[in-house]
């Protein structure tokens, strides 16, 4: 009889849900005992909704069941059934398959769960089950009592979500079940997460900028951030006050990881050990955290990066080749030498042409009478400049710096040549003038590492926070994150981190809000320091403070994102807070809330910024080393043609025979005729 009216009660309980289609399929878990509750008359009444069968042995251990009852749960999981109907006659049985569809998340227990009633449930170390499984109803049988017309009924009860579970677990009365109909007709399944009457959730939250920024007013601590806002409008619509706390040793331990015992540190710890409803701290959206948390939808995909050491190379040697590139230099150095040889061959041929017409003596020459003797006695003008191939190509390299010719060469080939070379040599020098007074007008160029490629080919040690990022890169699919992962070393501190970076000998990774608070906060910090070291009038140490800032190198975030990571709000595992949650904060970020947040966040960061570029258009001597340089090259092989010089004139010339030193004019006259 009592099967008889478990089956009836439980048709009854499934009308309303097969009318409006609300379950996709249910997954039934019984026992033999309970096996003919689901027969004939029961699919009659249910004929719409599917069915997943899984039948199980009495002796059956369900904290780690059978291959047959393991793939049926996990086809029921996949097919995306809503509705668990657990008929159980032994409650310890019940309590375990519930314990291992929690733990291995083989059970949605988000969906609905219709369960017989059994005091075994209820149990202390089982508590974290009903703040998780909410959606539930217990089927609890009473029997006609003797000597009475009350016939048998069913007890229809929940767990008193969202009230706290405090000692003793007491379940809420939802409805009675007598004589095939309800007492109350009230709805079974319900949203509960939607008013969750004024309860306290606890919130562990971890300072990690832009996500959660905490101030500190003398004693009294002020949380703000992007996640501080958003889990300000949760509790807003979903009617709950937050109650935030810190991990115990949140500094040393941030996230958490992993302890030889098994147990979590850190904010992790708080969410695997159900201390916490709720976390906020900046947590990315990866394979690790899902496991062991239940993450929003991400609100926000932050750029994941490296800060590094800006060189201390000083390429203001440089300065008088930075105009121009590499190839550029090149062409003119190639175009410097083709003109002059060109210029010297058309010289050597006007000069021969004209030796030609003076040697020769044509036929008809004589009746020119004036004009012969002016062809006689012409000199060619000007070929001197072009006479020697050095000398050409110097008087070429003088046009080059708009250096007029001492005379105009004879000849219109030479003219014409000389004139477009001009014209090549003014367009060449305009250009050359603006790149150079751009050059001096910007601020020296910085030598920074900006690409993956750079960073691995660097000497710079690569770190951050965690195993877990160095696995990261470790199993990376890219040659060049295998790299990265082999010389990553984890540090806890940022500080100690950024000042490593400032030493030139580590590059941090985080994503990219943060690093520039880590980089803003030490140059700020620096510079209180050398005020405070001024107003105690202390000059040892200000002289100390402002070597030791000088010789320090600053802190350059790279370019380049390593990987763009999508940044969630945690909630205790298998939590029922967050399909309603998810459904707010998409909205949230839909209206753009999210975007203005961060700029929020990140306003007083920026203003702190000192912008370092602000005086564009200063010269000052650092910029002028090139032009020192390419003097005292000019000076040095000035130096080095006058020793060779006075070598070749002591030891060669001197030294000669036919030398005379009361008669050099007439040695070098009779050494040119013989030449």
């Amino acid at each position: 009889a009592a099967r008889a009216d478990l089956q009836f009660v439980l048709a009854d309980t499934l009308a309303p849900l097969t009318r409006r289609r609300a379950v996709s399929c249910a997954a039934v878990v019984c026992d033999t005992v309970y096996l003919n509750v689901f027969d004939g008359p029961l699919f009659r009444r249910t004929a719409k909704m599917p069915f997943v069968m899984t039948v199980v042995e009495d002796r059956e251990d369900l904290l780690s069941p059978n291959y047959y009852t393991l793939e049926t749960l996990r086809a029921a999981r996949k097919d995306g059934c809503n509705l668990y109907i657990i008929l159980l006659a032994n409650g310890y049985q019940a309590a375990r398959l519930l314990r291992f569809g929690d733990r291995h998340r083989i059970m949605d227990t988000r969906a609905r769960f219709i369960i017989l009633h059994d005091f075994r449930l209820f149990h202390s170390e089982l508590h974290y089950l009903w703040k998780r499984i909410v959606n539930v109803i217990f089927f609890k049988y009473h029997t006609q009592a003797a000597g009475t017309e009350n016939k048998a009924w069913f007890d229809l009860t929940t767990v008193p979500f969202p009230n706290p579970i405090r000692g003793v677990l007491v379940p809420r009365r939802v409805d009675i079940w007598r004589n095939g109909k309800f007492h109350y007709n009230r709805p079974l399944f319900t949203d509960k997460t939607r008013d969750l009457r004024g309860e306290t959730l606890s919130v562990v939250y971890l300072d990690h900028v832009p996500s959660v920024v905490v101030t500190q007013n003398n004693e009294t601590k002020k949380i703000g951030g992007i996640e501080s806002e958003i889990l300000n409008t949760l509790a807003q619509k979903m009617n709950f006050i937050p109650k935030l706390y810190q991990p115990p040793n949140a500094d040393l331990h941030k996230w958490g990881q992993k302890q030889p015992n098994g147990s979590f540190s850190g904010l992790l710890g708080e969410m695997v050990n159900g201390h916490a409803d709720m976390a906020l701290g900046n947590l990315q959206y990866n394979p690790y955290h899902l496991e062991l948390t239940d993450l929003s939808i991400p609100y926000t995909s932050q750029c994941w990066t490296f800060v590094t050491p800006e060189a201390l190379t000083d390429n203001s040697w440089k300065t008088l080749i930075l105009p121009f590139k590499l190839y550029m230099w090149i062409a003119v150095l190639l175009v410097l030498l083709i003109t002059g040889s060109i210029f010297y061959g058309l010289a050597t041929y006007y000069t021969t042409l004209q030796t030609y017409k003076k040697d020769y003596k044509h036929p008809g020459r004589a009746k020119l009478g004036e004009k012969q003797e002016y062809y006689e006695d012409e000199k060619p003008v000007g070929l001197y400049l072009f006479g020697e191939i050095i000398n050409s190509i110097l008087y070429t390299y003088g046009m080059l710096l708009v250096v007029s010719l001492p005379k105009l060469p004879t000849g219109w080939s030479i003219r014409l040549l000389t004139g477009w070379y001009w014209l090549y040599c003014i367009l060449l020098v305009v250009s050359y003038r603006a790149s150079m007074t751009a050059i001096l007008a910007n601020p020296a160029p910085r030598v920074t590492i900006d690409t993956l490629t750079e960073l691995v080919d660097s000497k710079v040690t690569c770190g951050g926070w965690g195993a877990e990022t160095k696995q990261f890169f470790v199993n990376s699919l890219d040659e060049i994150g295998q790299k990265i992962g082999e010389k990553f070393v984890t540090i806890d501190d940022p500080m100690e981190a950024a000042d490593k970076v400032a030493q030139g000998v580590y590059a941090y990774y985080d994503n990219r809000d943060f690093l520039k608070y880590i980089s803003v906060k030490r140059k700020n910090a620096l510079v209180m320091q050398s005020i405070d070291d001024k107003m105690e009038n202390s000059t040892n140490v200000t002289v100390a403070v402002a070597a030791k800032t000088e010789s320090e190198r600053n802190l350059h975030i790279m370019s380049d994102c390593v990987v763009h990571i999508p940044i969630s709000i945690g909630f205790h595992k298998n939590s029922p807070l967050k399909p309603l949650a998810d459904i707010y904060t998409k909205r949230i970020v839909e209206v753009g809330l999210v975007e203005k947040w961060l700029n929020d966040a990140m306003r007083p960061i920026r203003a702190l910024e000192v912008n370092e570029e602000e005086v564009k258009a200063l010269m000052n001597l650092q910029k002028l080393y090139g032009a020192f340089i390419a003097l005292g090259i000019g000076y040095g092989l000035s130096a080095i043609a006058l020793i060779g010089e006075i070598l070749h004139w002591n030891f060669v010339v001197k030294r000669d025979p036919k030398f005379d030193k009361y008669a050099v004019d007439l040695y070098y006259m009779n050494k040119n005729k013989k030449q």
